[in-house]
């Protein structure tokens, strides 16, 4: 009798049976949501405009795994629901415009999608802006990054053709409502208002454009890169139409100490396989998102977090494809006002 509760008690005492609070939740859960509706509008359109289907295009320029990866999700996810998909390579860097500019004018292509890095210098930030902005499904193009970051959600006085949000910073912010983080009882544009998140990235493709979008949505945003860490908010009381950003000095650990662990949402983007956030930075209960191609979480996050998304790809695809069926909505819609 006494070996057996002595066993017990052992048992009680031993901390790796007791199950973590957290909950992982996978990107291919939340792509779900979306699927029925692009499904839904892809039949629709082979009904009437598109008897194939949509066309979708991907260029690649580069040998990166973490590209051919996306771009091998890309395809499969397309031609799962009903989109066409071509994946055009390029060994020669520099015949990559000529094959843009070819698409841009091949009325058959309904979407385009550059995999980067291709240059991996301001030369790519060039190829964003030479993809038409009536194909470009990743809303790279100054005029959808202008209408975002001034908080402009339409490219119309009536209302009609909706502005294309970067498609990563999109898929995150669908994360972030699936995940319930967003209060819908408060009005639109208002629902994170009174939530604290850190984005560790701001890279121009993703972590800054997503500050400023959760920052536009209520929300007090702290930006860090190896540099320095910004603060993106609306104002005191959301006074702002739009963001504004405020320098908080140079990075420092103990500044993101403190920061995080006042935060609800912690989101990352780190491209490096070495690079962990500090389980200890993050406050009980929070929500923790990993949006690199890297773990950028260790799996004790759970034990602090309660809820970790570890990776967003899928989500993301299906962003691209939700853009590219708006775009053509809005070329559609174009030619009845013509």
């Amino acid at each position: 009798m006494s070996s057996v509760t002595e066993n017990n008690n052992n048992n009680n005492n031993d901390l790796s049976v007791i199950p973590k609070p957290g909950r992982t939740v996978l990107a291919s859960a939340i792509a779900k949501v979306y699927t029925e509706e692009i499904q839904n509008k892809i039949v629709q359109l082979k009904s009437t405009s598109h008897p194939n289907g949509p066309l979708l295009v991907g260029f690649l320029a580069n040998q990166d795994p973490a590209a051919e990866m996306y771009a091998r999700w890309t395809g499969k996810t397309a031609e799962s629901l009903g989109v066409r998909f071509e994946l055009r390579k390029f060994d020669d860097k520099d015949r990559l415009e000529e094959g843009i500019l070819a698409a841009n004018d091949d009325d058959q292509v309904d979407g385009i999608i550059i995999y980067f890095p291709v240059f991996g210098n301001a030369q790519d930030q060039y190829l964003q802006q030479i993809v038409s902005p009536e194909k470009d499904v990743e809303g790279l193009n100054h005029l959808y990054y202008q209408n975002m970051y001034h908080n402009i959600r339409y490219l119309d006085k009536e209302k009609q053709l909706k502005s294309i949000l970067p498609c990563t910073p999109l898929a995150i912010v669908k994360i972030l409502e699936y995940l319930k983080l967003y209060n819908t009882l408060l009005p639109d544009g208002n629902h994170l208002y009174g939530k604290k998140c850190v984005v560790v990235n701001r890279s121009e493709i993703v972590g800054r454009p997503l500050a400023a979008l959760l920052a536009n949505d209520g929300a007090t945003v702290y930006s860090v890169d190896i540099n320095n860490i910004q603060k993106f908010t609306r104002g005191s009381g959301l006074k702002y139409s739009k963001h504004h950003v405020e320098d908080l000095g140079d990075y420092s650990e103990e500044l993101l100490k403190k920061l995080s662990q006042e935060a609800d949402i912690i989101i990352t983007g780190v491209p490096s396989e070495s690079y962990q956030f500090p389980t200890e930075y993050v406050k009980e209960g929070a929500a923790c998102i990993n949006f690199s191609s890297f773990k950028n979480f260790s799996e004790d996050v759970k034990t602090k977090a309660s809820l970790y998304v570890p990776m967003t790809g899928k989500v993301t695809i299906a962003m691209l494809i939700r853009n590219m069926l708006r775009l053509i909505d809005n070329r559609n819609a174009k030619k009845q006002q013509a």
